[in-house]
């Protein structure tokens, strides 16, 4: 009997094994970042924030280490490698002078993940690839809309007592939750019908002014999982430049995700993440 359950258990770990080809470690930052440690053309130690909105790799000009050995022309390097934990990645595009989060010296896209089914892990902060589909017990799925290198989703916003449509651009550099395009915040009066927690003001060179608000959406709904009392901001004022909204890297890390290697269905589940407090923008 326990030689049947020990041969029992060893076909579960192969199988597991086949299905998840490699494990990329990472941390998550207070500002809700993915950080992974990159080795960068066998020289440059890098810490890379994870930008699910670009396929490509950047350097930022306020990098804390050094980035000697990645050499540009007119702001592109070109044929660079990546080492991340055992695997090597080769042909890596990088762009010069990128903002990027707290803490990192660049940005990671998802071209290390080109023609993978890959799953973001927030249970056990790592990234695993695989070559088939694993078990999607306990998970949702919704279609996933991929354009320029980036990927959309749809939810329902509860404003109002009414259920409505959203596209989403995933956005793990934004710390924040929801970040509403102009069109949508104008379209549907926000300053009126959200509730407003707190108001930044910037100018630019011109001397306009650049204002976000930052409001509570009371319900979000993804598939069948419903988010209460999102943090919620929009732009208002003189200069607006939201073209798209955002679900942000607070409300990423509230699930744990699956994309399928042709990028046309994500698979979701809560993460242990899913009922902590909201993320203040200040």
């Amino acid at each position: 009997m326990l030689k049947k359950i020990a041969f029992g258990l060893s076909v579960m770990v192969s199988l597991a094994l086949l299905q998840a080809q490699e494990t990329i470690p990472f941390r998550i930052t207070k500002h809700n970042n993915i950080i992974v440690k990159t080795l960068v053309n066998d020289k440059d130690s890098l810490h890379l924030m994870f930008q699910i909105a670009m396929e490509d790799a950047s350097i930022s000009p306020n990098r804390i280490r050094k980035a000697d050995h990645i050499k540009f022309k007119d702001e592109i390097s070109d044929g660079n490698t990546i080492k991340i934990s055992n695997k090597k990645y080769e042909n890596i595009r990088f762009f010069d002078n990128e903002l990027t989060g707290h803490e990192a010296d660049g940005k990671i896209g998802t071209g290390i993940f080109k023609g993978k089914t890959f799953k973001i892990d927030y249970d056990k902060n790592q990234f695993v690839i695989y070559d088939k589909m694993p078990d999607l017990k306990g998970y949702e799925s919704t279609p996933l809309f991929f354009e320029n290198g980036q990927f959309y989703i749809v939810a329902d916003n509860v404003l109002d007592n009414r259920q409505q449509e959203v596209y989403f651009l995933l956005q793990s550099g934004y710390s924040g939750g929801i970040l509403y395009s102009n069109e949508f915040a104008d379209g549907k009066e926000l300053e009126k019908k959200l509730k407003v927690t707190g108001e930044k003001t910037l100018k630019n060179s011109a001397g306009k002014s650049v204002i976000t608000k930052q409001g509570i959406l009371p319900f979000l709904k993804l598939g069948n999982t419903v988010l209460k009392d999102i943090s919620a901001g929009f732009f208002v004022g003189d200069l607006k430049t939201q073209k798209v909204s955002y679900f942000g890297a607070d409300l990423l890390r509230r699930f744990n995700w699956i994309f399928d290697a042709e990028r046309q269905i994500i698979y979701f589940k809560p993460s242990k993440y899913f009922n902590e407090p909201y993320y203040k923008i200040n």
